[in-house]
């Protein structure tokens, strides 16, 4: 350690040195110097677990260790570390489930009021909800139900890609698929990728163990096929990421491997049900690659009745111009109390309670959480692109904002209203 000491500088600020005690994390992220190999020396070996993430895009280590604040010092002011940041923990942000006995069938698709709001199917017992307060799909579908060439990568607890509302609309990565196993085929460097990667358990498999990331995809693409629900996309390619284990936790670490996975695949859309984590410096660089590469971010606002203006919730804050953060309304149209809002930060209101959707194993079940909300834009965003080509990441957002129906409970809560997907693909503004 005194080697070390000598070697590695000093002087960490303040403000590091109280945002690293601010949110769970599992050891440190540090990015180095493009081409350094100082993270081999036996001084910074010592310190704990290494693991090199392997990207393309700079020097990054995963270091399991306990350090002290000198020793955080010490790393910092190294002349070949960019920077050190906690290795933060995410959570998925469902709220209240509801599990269903038996199979949904297709008339069924009246109990999902995100899509078309009776009044009657939204609310409870005591207090209905409110005719219209929907996203508009019905008409919304007159127009366009999607594509088969729009991608949208599910970054969550997985997808259960079996389910038979997802299966047909599922990415299938046909050069794994026909290759040889255990082989990486596509030479991207993940074997046998079939059905996308689960970073949580390093492997290729990433079937939903927990039932947030497969309700999510439901939202999104659940096929219109006579049985179970309808997504917001009739025609879609769903990419199933696993980053977030069964118990619903992840890594920041595992959180960009996700989305730089997602970047190489060549996904339009990438939907984000989890937060909970500090700001970090490494998944915003991720996301700007992504924005970089023309692929819109979707973001869950967060599920604290927080105000996001004030406190931030990362990934939904990151002011990169693919960043779409989304809160949750209810069938009245008003914030779901749980919701957070901001009125500079959050950009637009989705349905986010009691929304019904695919579950592993053939099930369904109601849902409520910005979690929900996130994947009603990122199906919306899909329609868009099913229909326009050549938007920049500004116009996109731009669009979902400004066509969205405004109303006096949400008009200091987000930028824009409540969506609207047939406003949105006629660009009706207000």
């Amino acid at each position: 350690m005194k080697k070390m000491s000598m070697i590695w500088g000093c002087a960490l600020s303040l403000a590091f040195s109280l945002n690293v005690q601010a949110q769970e994390s599992n050891g440190w992220i540090v990015k180095f110097k493009e081409g350094s190999k100082a993270f081999q020396e036996k001084s910074f070996q010592s310190l704990g677990t290494v693991t090199e993430l392997p990207v393309s895009f700079g020097t990054f280590v995963k270091l399991e260790a306990d350090l002290a604040e000198k020793s955080l010092q010490n790393l910092a002011s190294h002349p070949e570390v960019e920077y050190i940041e906690p290795n933060y923990i995410y959570t998925h942000l469902p709220m209240v489930t509801e599990e269903l006995e038996s199979a949904i069938q297709d008339t069924d698709y009246g109990r999902q009021w995100g899509l078309q709001n009776t009044g009657r199917n939204s609310g409870s017992i005591l207090r209905r909800g409110t005719v219209g307060e929907d996203i508009n799909a019905t008409n919304a579908w007159t127009i366009t139900q999607g594509s088969q060439d729009i991608i949208v990568a599910v970054i969550d607890t997985g997808v259960d890609y079996n389910h038979p509302d997802l299966k047909d609309n599922i990415l299938i990565n046909e050069a794994e698929l026909n290759g040889t196993p255990g082989e990486d085929s596509d030479g991207n460097g993940y074997i046998d990728d079939i059905y996308g990667y689960n970073f949580a358990g390093k492997n290729a498999n990433p079937m939903d163990g927990n039932a947030h990331g497969t309700h999510c995809a439901g939202v999104i693409g659940a096929s219109h096929n006579s049985i179970g629900i309808r997504g917001v996309m009739a025609n879609v390619k769903i990419l199933p990421i696993k980053f977030l284990s069964d118990s619903g936790r992840g890594e920041t670490a595992d959180a960009i491997l996700s989305i730089d996975y997602a970047t190489s695949r060549g996904v339009h859309v990438m939907s984000n049900s989890w937060g909970g984590g500090g700001r970090s410096e490494a998944l915003l660089e991720a996301i700007q690659r992504a924005n970089e590469q023309g692929i819109v971010f979707v973001a869950a606002a967060g599920n604290s009745r927080a105000n996001n203006d004030t406190s931030a919730s990362f990934p939904a804050n990151y002011e990169v111009d693919n960043v779409i953060s989304v809160g949750a309304m209810d069938g009245r149209g008003a914030r779901a109390s749980f919701s957070n809002y901001g009125r500079n930060s959050v950009h637009i209101f989705a349905p986010g309670t009691d929304i019904l959707s695919t579950t592993p194993n053939n099930g369904y079940r109601n849902m409520s959480g910005t979690s929900m909300a996130a994947p009603f834009v990122s199906g919306v965003v899909g329609l868009l692109l099913s229909q326009e080509t050549g938007l920049s990441m500004a116009e996109v957002r731009e669009r979902i904002v400004q066509t969205s129906v405004r109303n006096s409970s949400l008009a200091t809560s987000a930028q824009g209203g409540r969506m609207d997907a047939f406003r949105v693909l006629n660009d009706t503004r207000n």
